[in-house]
């Protein structure tokens, strides 16, 4: 499907070019800007990256990190948004699938992913 070319400009206009190479199964520190009142402060989310989807200035991304009492929470984060201030890749994974949805219901070992060197 072709876009029209005022679309693409302002994909463009938009569209972050600092943020690392990372894919489904990597493991990565995101760094959310938060409001809260009339402050703004850095809070981190690590986990694991289990889906990319969309293309474009609409493309996401989920992560899923085990809280405390082996909780697992995850988290969606639009790519080109200007609330996250930093993305650091941690370790990178190596996985076969697109989405690592099986992952919701494992713990322990049989929840580690090997590290693709």
């Amino acid at each position: 499907m072709q876009q029209a070319p005022i679309i693409h400009e302002i994909e463009n206009r938009y569209k972050r070019e600092d943020l690392p190479e990372f894919r489904v199964g990597d493991t990565v520190r995101v760094s959310i800007k938060v409001v809260e009142g009339t402050r703004e402060r850095l809070q981190d989310f690590e986990g694991v990256v289990i889906r990319r989807r969309g293309m474009g200035i609409n493309e996401n991304f989920t992560v899923r990190r085990i809280a405390s009492h082996g909780i697992g929470v995850e988290r969606t984060f639009l790519v080109n948004s200007p609330r996250i201030d930093n993305l650091k890749l941690i370790r990178t994974g190596k996985v076969r699938q697109a989405t690592l949805y099986y992952l919701r219901g494992r713990t322990g070992k049989s929840a580690r992913i090997k590290e693709r060197r």
